[in-house]
């Protein structure tokens, strides 16, 4: 059955209608409506071949029509019009931004109590480093005749370092074989790339020193992930008590306690190579937890390798338009928050100074 023009104006009717009363959409209300010409009885067909073709659901007999979560699909992917922020909305969001965010390390929390007032859903915002974290070069310090301190300079520009004990047997040419070897196979690598056969090479070209290779390589591997390791917060779950939906404690128990960083860990996996904002509707969510909910998602650029991203999850009924807008422009505004102010420009050439004329 084709999906012609007035199935699609019908449909974005029912959204609409049902995103602003939370209630069964029936065709004498969308008769009712400024731009529909078409009749009651013209839209009731409509809506009864909307429904076959599964993009609006009948929850009682002789009740209205809700959208389905395929209906919900087709609005976001095509007939949703862009929503476009007051200007007491941007103002808003702007001062939200500039009074209570001040350094990227504190952000996250913040970050996610802010969408989440803006949107009156429980938020989630996330940052991680772009790509991952590598050693660029290893140094080895003997600091006094039984210990040295071992020095690992990451591509992230971070320096860790920890002071190790030295086996009686070892002395300082020992070390720089060691440091030697190990700048010439461990640097560049990711964490998946600390293989056991790995380690057994590297002990077995250090020489005296291949006792200190396990405690090396654990130390490396822990400062990698800490910095590959995404920083996630929640805010904001109570918020679903105030949807329709959510009127039953029971059920809204239910969904509740499972709005946590477990259950939402994957999402940043799921924006991993996309660009732009992501909606994903009830039963495409990865997470079980999450089938009977819909969840809007963004990134912004932190800089320094970091990123961001910011997202909200509510019912399916959710508008889904003003929910994009608004985090657009929060991920908007975030990167440019954080983003470098630029070095000024040189001029290619500065001309040589005439020389000194005496009097």
């Amino acid at each position: 059955m084709e999906l012609t023009e007035r199935k699609k104006k019908v449909l974005r009717s029912v959204v609409d209608l049902y995103i602003r009363t939370a209630e069964p959409v029936g065709s004498k209300a969308i008769a009712e409506l400024p731009d529909m010409k078409y009749s009651s009885a013209t839209i009731r067909n409509e809506m009864a071949e909307l429904t076959t073709m599964g993009y609006l659901e009948q929850p009682h007999t002789s009740a209205g029509r809700i959208p389905s979560p395929a209906g919900y699909r087709l609005y976001v992917d095509e007939l949703m019009a862009d929503y476009r922020l007051s200007m007491d909305e941007t103002k808003s969001i702007n001062s939200a931004i500039e009074e209570k965010m001040q350094r990227v390390d504190q952000m996250v929390e913040k970050v996610a109590k802010l969408v989440s007032q803006a949107t009156d859903l429980p938020a989630i915002s996330v940052t991680a480093r772009q790509g991952g974290a590598t050693v660029k070069r290893f140094e080895l310090i003997q600091a006094d005749t039984g210990s040295f301190i071992l020095v690992v300079m990451l591509s992230t520009e971070e320096v860790v370092n920890k002071l190790i004990k030295l086996p009686l047997n070892i002395g300082q040419d020992d070390l720089k074989l060691l440091s030697a070897v190990l700048n010439a196979t461990l640097t560049e690598l990711a964490p998946d790339d600390f293989t056991g056969s790995l380690m057994d090479r590297v002990m077995r070209s250090a020489g005296n020193a291949s006792s200190l290779v396990p405690v090396i390589i654990e130390f490396t591997l822990d400062a990698l992930r800490r910095q590959s390791s995404a920083n996630m917060a929640v805010a904001g779950q109570m918020r679903l008590l105030h949807q329709p939906e959510y009127r039953d404690i029971d059920k809204a128990q239910q969904v509740i306690s499972r709005l946590d960083e477990d259950a939402l860990s994957n999402l940043p996996a799921v924006m991993q190579n996309e660009n732009g904002t992501k909606v994903i509707v009830g039963p495409e969510n990865v997470s079980e937890e999450l089938k009977d909910t819909s969840v809007v998602m963004t990134k912004f650029d932190i800089g320094d390798g970091m990123q961001g991203m910011i997202g909200v999850v509510g019912p399916t009924r959710m508008d889904y338009a003003k929910i994009t807008a608004r985090l657009s422009y929060f991920a908007e505004s975030l990167s440019k928050m954080f983003a470098k102010p630029e070095a000024p420009q040189l001029p290619e050439s500065v001309p040589e100074a005439e020389p000194h004329k005496e009097a």
